[in-house]
């Protein structure tokens, strides 16, 4: 089955995601720029998760790429990734809307870690399906931000019911961490 289908519907709901996120966002009613001191929390949710969006936008774009076909579970797995994804603007709204409080900051924590697993999902039936010896097995190795990713958003989880601020740190750290392009599909792809 070719991947173009996929990859075009997935860039598609990653669109409409970023859209609904950005039609979140609501202009004050006053003209005067201390009127959008209470709209950074807002505005701040807004840029994590738009940046997020975009980091499995560009890893997802370079994994399908290293991708000769899919097959059934690979729709699926990509599905449930974007099931996640699209919880985003949810998420984001939540807790930008609540000065990230803890239950909004942790119900934002668990939308990033599902959607941290999901994609390690995709990235392993992928793998299943091309093979070990693959581009996409050789290139993702051992995934050790993946895992470091899953393992920090629970770390985070659990410390909103401390301090919701170390754990919107941490969020904020794995998502730093991700700017860094994953060079490693291109690398193979190239060499």
């Amino acid at each position: 089955m070719s991947k173009g289908r996929m990859e075009a519907f997935s860039d598609g709901v990653l669109a409409i995601i970023i859209t609904i996120m950005v039609l979140g966002l609501s202009a004050p009613h006053s003209a005067q720029p201390e009127s959008l001191i209470p709209l950074i929390p807002v505005i701040l949710s807004y840029l994590l998760s738009f940046v997020n969006i975009g980091i499995y936008w560009s890893n997802h774009h370079h994994l399908l790429q290293a991708a000769n076909r899919v097959d059934g579970r690979v729709l699926w797995a990509n599905l449930h990734l974007l099931f996640w994804l699209s919880l985003f603007p949810f998420g984001t709204t939540w807790m930008g809307e609540n000065n990230f409080a803890s239950w909004p900051v942790a119900i934002y924590g668990v939308i990033l870690l599902c959607a941290a697993i999901a994609y390690f999902i995709l990235t392993q039936t992928l793998m299943a399906l091309h093979g070990k010896d693959s581009v996409i097995a050789t290139a993702l190795g051992k995934d050790f931000k993946g895992k470091v990713s899953v393992v920090t958003f629970a770390i985070a989880i659990a410390l909103c019911a401390f301090s919701q601020w170390l754990a919107f740190s941490l969020y904020v750290l794995v998502t730093v961490m991700w700017l860094v392009p994953d060079r490693r599909i291109e690398r193979m792809l190239a060499g």
